[in-house]
């Protein structure tokens, strides 16, 4: 160290200054966070536009269809997407489906489905919220009601309580 006037020692050696600490409000690195987002979003299964896929399919990540499947597409709380090349034969269930391509058979999502305007889709679907974009083809029914699925061979139509506390005039006559 030097005083104001003073000639430095040249011949004293100084000790090595540490490197500074990181401050304690210092943000991490944002590399590690891109990497996580990168894992969570390559978490996607793809059937290309060369595939031909009969049978059944489950997993636990989501799908996108490009290609041509056949059979039953079971995957709960995934989504599935089925790009604009894609020709799908099957009964769907999942958390959210896209429709872009072609659809032919029921889906039944937790979420939502959505017919996008090259989507075309003929079969019933089941889900809270329903979406037809403007130029997407649609045949079949749609149920947005949030039960769960009818048991086969029982109805599911209730009778109302109006209904059934007034008189029945089957067999009646006027008279």
């Amino acid at each position: 160290m030097t005083w104001l006037g003073q000639k430095p020692d040249l011949d004293v050696p100084r000790p090595p200054s540490p490197a500074p600490a990181p401050s304690p409000l210092a943000a991490p690195a944002p590399v590690q966070e891109v990497s996580k987002e990168r894992m969570e979003t390559s978490n996607v299964a793809n059937i290309g536009k060369s595939l031909h896929i009969k049978g059944e399919l489950s997993g636990s990540e989501d799908l996108t269809i490009d290609g041509k499947v056949e059979g039953k597409i079971t995957l709960h709380g995934q989504h599935v997407t089925i790009g604009p090349n894609g020709h799908v034969t099957a009964e769907i269930q999942a958390k959210s489906v896209v429709v872009g391509g072609q659809m032919k058979g029921n889906i039944i999502a937790d979420d939502r489905v959505e017919v996008v305007a090259t989507g075309a889709m003929l079969g019933d679907v089941r889900a809270p919220r329903v979406i037809l974009a403007d130029g997407a083809r649609f045949k079949g029914s749609i149920d947005m009601d949030g039960k769960s699925a009818p048991v086969a061979g029982k109805s599911t139509v209730a009778p109302s309580p109006a209904v059934s506390d007034a008189p029945s005039y089957v067999g009646a006559t006027k008279g």
